[in-house]
């Protein structure tokens, strides 16, 4: 049983003999070992020895959805609870015995062991553990939505009616999309309560979702978005239509503004931990857990967010002696993260005193995809769909082939597309002046050696040398640092 170092690479190439099972441990996290099977099933597991020296061995997850760095991540932090005298397995033990020693009669005590399960990792919904954040969030619209009348009811006593009128409230409180999802909580708990005997029937099922849900559409111009950066970078001048200040930090600031520039989800900003950032490399690693594909997710950093990032750290380091572990922490502990609707209370404050449209946090994310890929850009939607990080999107290949035989990150491709967006961003917003229309005449005698003119067109102002960019540009049919067309580039080249 070999001990490596190891790394992405060596997890997904790594094989068993037939007749064998291979265990590899990892040299950087002691008791940290990853399985394969004879028949290529591979799980992170952490091999330790209880106060009493008995060994064990707890299972942590599997490499498709437990990258390395997050499973490095969790076995530390186990580490961490044994030295404390917390065994994993009693631990998880205890956990599942509560879940069955609670008495389920009404609707309260379902929902308490329903969370209790899914915490524990015993009741995995379509065969997935549930993010915390999911749990999060399913409590408070719970909290607000699921009222002491229903959550008293006996299980026995819900029927298909009891669940219609519950939503049917709700809608005519002038509540939307949530009416659905708290329909599907219900849903999902009777589940459980089916499976573990609480109850007979599921009268969630077969109850039309209220809400007809409408994908939204909207696209922040460009005159918002330079509107919203700038306010985020100094909020000081901010007014509401009283006149009175508009507050927003600058750390929550910075969280909008890494939005706009990496187009990641508001939660995957806010939760952004110091261990998943490689500012040297330019790397951001989302464990799979936080991803709603439930895979780990490469982003690349291009210059100004690695810039932003350092800026909060700044921020957070004048506060406290401690060591930083979050990215944007909140006021009240900054140990952990700050919540998600911080960006969007911020976006909504901003977007109130400014007096922009409807438009959302979640809508920069379609603003910055959709540019990514029109004229403007001219990225590919494939690699598109890397950045968001999408994991349906084949590249016009087979799905089996891109979900289960393609293990590429496009870490490269996804950079440029990043950078390129990075570039006309900051020309949206002022802060890097738009390239000229105008070309420069060649002198008749001036050199037309490639390899010593530059480019003044692209966003890379001169650093690459034309030549190398219509190598470029004959490989990816357009220009990745100035995002323009091929004919467009070569014109001007």
């Amino acid at each position: 049983m070999p001990k490596v170092s190891l790394t992405d690479r060596a997890v997904s190439a790594a094989k068993a003999k037939p007749g064998e099972r291979l265990e590899l441990h990892d040299a950087l996290t002691p008791g940290l070992t990853l399985r394969v099977t004879e028949k290529g099933v591979k799980s992170w597991v952490l091999r330790y020895r209880t106060q009493a020296g008995a060994s064990q061995r707890f299972k942590l997850g599997d490499p498709k959805t437990l990258s390395l760095r997050a499973a490095r991540l969790e076995a530390g932090r186990l580490k961490a609870d044994l030295d404390k005298g917390l065994d994993p397995l009693e631990t998880k033990r205890a956990a599942r015995e509560q879940a069955k020693a609670i008495t389920v009669r009404t609707f309260d005590d379902l929902l308490a062991a329903y969370w209790t399960a899914c915490e524990a990792g015993t009741w995995k919904p379509k065969r997935k553990r549930k993010r915390p954040q999911t749990l999060a969030y399913e409590k408070r619209l719970a909290d607000r939505h699921i009222g002491a009348d229903f959550r008293s009811l006996s299980l026995a006593s819900i029927k298909r009616g009891t669940v219609a009128t519950l939503l049917a409230e709700m809608l005519n409180k002038g509540i939307g999309a949530q009416t659905n999802r708290v329909h599907a909580i219900v849903r999902q708990a009777f589940n459980f309560a089916l499976a573990n005997d609480f109850a007979a029937m599921n009268p969630a099922l077969n109850v039309p979702s209220p809400h007809d849900n409408v994908p939204r559409r909207r696209i922040w111009p460009d005159d918002a978005l330079a509107k919203l950066w700038a306010t985020c970078s100094d909020s000081s001048g901010l007014r509401d239509a009283d006149g009175n200040r508009v507050y927003v930090s600058r750390q929550v600031g910075i969280a909008v503004q890494l939005s706009i520039l990496l187009l990641q989800r508001r939660v995957e900003i806010a939760h952004m931990a110091v261990a998943e950032v490689d500012l040297e490399a330019g790397t951001w690693i989302i464990p799979g857990e936080r991803m709603k594909a439930g895979r780990p997710h490469q982003v690349p950093l291009p210059p100004r967010a690695v810039a932003l990032i350092r800026e909060s750290l700044a921020i957070t380091a004048e506060r406290t002696k401690d060591p930083v572990t979050v990215v944007f922490p909140s006021p009240k502990d900054l140990a952990s993260p700050i919540r998600e609707d911080a960006l969007t209370k911020a976006v909504a404050r901003i977007r109130g005193a400014l007096g922009l449209e409807d438009v959302t946090v979640h809508d920069l994310r379609r603003t910055g995809s959709t540019i990514m890929t029109s004229e403007r850009l001219g990225v590919s939607p494939f690699i598109r769909s890397k950045v968001l990080g999408h994991g349906t999107d084949a590249g016009g290949g087979a799905a089996v082939s891109s979900i289960h035989y393609d293990a590429n990150e496009y870490v490269s491709e996804k950079r440029r597309a990043l950078e390129a967006w990075e570039g006309l961003l900051l020309e949206i917003v002022g802060e890097r002046p738009r390239p000229s229309n105008v070309a420069p005449i060649r002198g008749r005698h001036e050199s037309t050696d490639l390899s010593k003119q530059r480019c003044d067109a692209c966003s890379l102002a001169g650093s690459v040398d034309i030549k190398g960019c219509l190598a470029a540009v004959r490989t990816a049919g357009t220009c990745l640092y100035a995002g323009r067309a091929f004919a467009d580039c070569a014109a001007r080249c």
